[in-house]
């Protein structure tokens, strides 16, 4: 079954104008393809960036827009085993990264650079870049999932595994932080929390943060962390979101044998600001680098929202799917406070 579908087409980098809304027609069903009807799509700070021309890898000019998205399945083709009509379903971030480490043949495969997102009424899909959602979701709250919480859960189950007593240090309120918050919460962690918001701080403490720094009142956090933790010892797991110079503060706060996952960079491009590799000897700690996970760790992820009832923070703000460049510029001036999602 051929269908006509609207999406959002990236036809260039140069800002948000290079977003425009296209009729097309959905390629014929393969063996092993799926027909998703889109139900809902969430806007993440990757596809901003994408689009002010900022992203570090290539990106095909003309591709289908977005990163996290979630749908019902329509039509499977005639090898498909995992999915039937009816099934909920989310597109993955990576179309082809069953398991293991990223690699280059996955990162080729990520949505909205290299592979059509899913900002888009009808998409084809193959079965292996596609997963079941959780039971305990709505549309709109699993379209959350796919970038930002399975990069939380890929931070504290990774190489590095959560477990029940650690305590895991969170920056900032985004979407990923607000993610490992809930989590590490799950998994038994003390989680300590940073904000420079009063607003924030009574949100932070409502996920269940056990402690929270202000980082514009305490420019020390770092160390504050380290001495809130179990017998001053240190954080266990820390996400970094700052990168730059942000990362001194990181590792002042870490333990001994300590992670910590580098997940953005917002504090700076300049390395020769940046501590040295060497910081990981001094500390005794390791660093690692992550860009969202695989779709072993998606399942593993559904599994632990559905058992421990986890709802994505969302933001208040609706947005139409035709007002895509208005979301986007909502996202890219810091407006919202959780995940903005666009019902289809």
């Amino acid at each position: 079954m051929t269908v006509q579908s609207k999406q959002w087409i990236l036809s260039n980098t140069t800002g948000f104008d290079d977003l425009k809304l296209r009729v097309a027609n959905t390629p014929p069903l393969g063996d092993y393809d799926v027909l998703v009807k889109m139900k809902a799509i969430s806007v993440n700070h990757r596809d901003a960036v994408l689009a002010m021309g900022a992203y570090p890898l290539p990106v095909i000019k003309g591709i289908v827009a977005g990163s996290d998205g979630v749908g019902e399945v329509v039509e499977v083709g005639s090898r498909v085993v995992e999915f039937k009509k009816g099934d909920r379903v989310a597109a993955t971030f990576y179309q082809d990264h069953a398991s293991g480490p990223l690699n280059p043949r996955a990162v080729a495969t990520s949505l909205g650079a290299f592979k059509d997102g899913p900002f888009r009424e009808f998409a084809v899909i193959p079965q292996s870049g596609l997963a079941h959602i959780p039971k305990s979701l709505n549309w709109r709250e699993a379209s959350t999932l796919g970038t930002a919480a399975l990069t939380a859960w890929n931070a504290l189950h990774g190489d590095r595994k959560l477990i029940a007593g650690d305590t895991v240090l969170v920056e900032g309120t985004g979407a990923v932080s607000l993610f490992a918050l809930q989590f590490a919460k799950a998994a038994g962690a003390t989680v300590i929390a940073t904000t420079s918001s009063d607003e924030k701080f009574v949100i932070l403490k409502r996920l269940g943060a056990d402690h929270i720094i202000n980082y514009k009142m305490d420019p020390n956090w770092g160390q504050t962390a380290k001495n809130i933790s179990a017998n001053g010892e240190g954080v266990d797991i820390l996400l970094d979101i700052g990168g730059g110079n942000t990362l001194f503060q990181s590792f002042s706060s870490i333990k001994l044998g300590g992670v910590i996952t580098v997940i953005g960079n917002l504090d700076g491009f300049n390395p020769v600001e940046w501590p040295s590799v060497l910081q990981t000897l001094i500390h005794m700690c390791s660093v690692r680098a992550i860009a969202v996970g695989n779709r072993a760790q998606f399942h593993d992820m559904v599994k632990a929202i559905d058992a421990n009832g986890i709802k994505p923070v969302l933001d208040k703000h609706e947005f139409k799917f035709e007002e895509m460049k208005e979301a986007y510029k909502y996202l890219w001036d810091q407006k919202h406070f959780g995940k903005i999602v666009i019902d289809i």
